[in-house]
């Protein structure tokens, strides 16, 4: 199946009662894994990764975008509806570079930047990749981030905000901050429906959830009635996969052949313990999102 638009995956998914899930990769096996699983639940699935860490600070040198791009590939040919995702990016350039590779969705990143700056860079992108039927996600408020002590700052979403900044920007889906947070490694959030009910009612366009790690998994069904159709995941995904390797790797010890461990594949294979062990999981967020065996047969 050929790349479908991410308005009409998620104008499907309001329509049917569910929530498309967004499973970010971070390299060839986490990609593999995500998209083994949603053909396994025949479900339909938002791939892609994350422009930010490919060009965080921490790194030596930013990523080539190009390698990254090059899975578009496996989506034109999974039998899934599919859409593929630049998320979090705070460059225009890289933003533009994306488009130009094939992404046919992208979300430009707010940290750091005032509501202004924000909705220029918004625009901006807007202008560029509606040129190429290519779908814009943003976000009005502030998650906090998650970590073992401290949630850090939050900016609750602004309905009436919300609804301007939707109307001024013509973007095709909302990110919001109901007390969602990101990288959440223990416990879960606390979420004001009453909130996200206020700015279902001021936005049309879908809402999105980030930080789909901090959810309770009873509140999902209550967010998709209020208007959520994209729910992000990373944090659970890696915290699974780096423990499937661990585990795995410490089977290891030096003089042992390498390869059964790192290439061949089998049931040694470092790398397929985590790619199992991922796409397990994502199964289970396709199950709980309800997108799973939303492709008809």
């Amino acid at each position: 199946m050929a790349l479908v638009s991410l308005t009409r995956m998620l104008n499907d998914a309001a329509k049917g009662g569910y929530a498309v899930c967004y499973c970010e990769s971070w390299n060839l096996e986490s990609f593999q894994a995500v998209i083994e699983a949603a053909e396994a639940c025949r479900s339909p699935i938002i791939a892609g990764f994350n422009g930010g860490f490919l060009r965080h600070r921490s790194r030596k040198q930013p990523e080539n975008l190009a390698y990254y791009a090059g899975l578009r590939l496996a989506l034109k040919r999974t039998p899934v509806p599919a859409v593929f995702l630049l998320n979090e990016s705070d460059s225009l350039d890289q933003i533009r570079e994306g488009i130009e590779l094939g992404f046919n969705a992208v979300m430009p990143e707010s940290e750091g930047l005032g509501l202004e700056a924000y909705q220029d860079l918004v625009e901006q992108v807007v202008e560029a990749a509606h040129r190429r039927q290519v779908a814009v996600e943003a976000q009005i408020g502030t998650l906090p981030t998650g970590g073992a002590e401290a949630h850090g700052h939050a900016e609750i979403t602004d309905p009436a905000r919300a609804r301007d900044f939707a109307r001024a920007t013509g973007i095709d889906a909302l990110g919001v901050s109901v007390g969602n947070i990101h990288i959440l490694t223990r416990g879960k959030a606390s979420i004001d429906l009453d909130v996200l009910r206020r700015i279902r009612e001021s936005v049309e366009i879908p809402l999105v959830i980030h930080g789909g790690t901090s959810l309770p998994p009873e509140c999902v069904q209550s967010l998709i009635a209020l208007g959520v159709a994209k729910i992000n995941f990373g944090t659970v995904l890696k915290q699974v996969y780096l423990e499937a390797v661990r585990c795995q790797l410490a089977k290891y010890h030096a003089p042992d052949n390498p390869h059964p461990y790192l290439g061949i594949g089998g049931d040694q294979d470092v790398m397929m313990a985590g790619r199992e062990a991922l796409r397990q999981k994502v199964q289970e967020l396709l199950r709980l999102s309800g997108s799973a065996g939303r492709m008809e047969p």
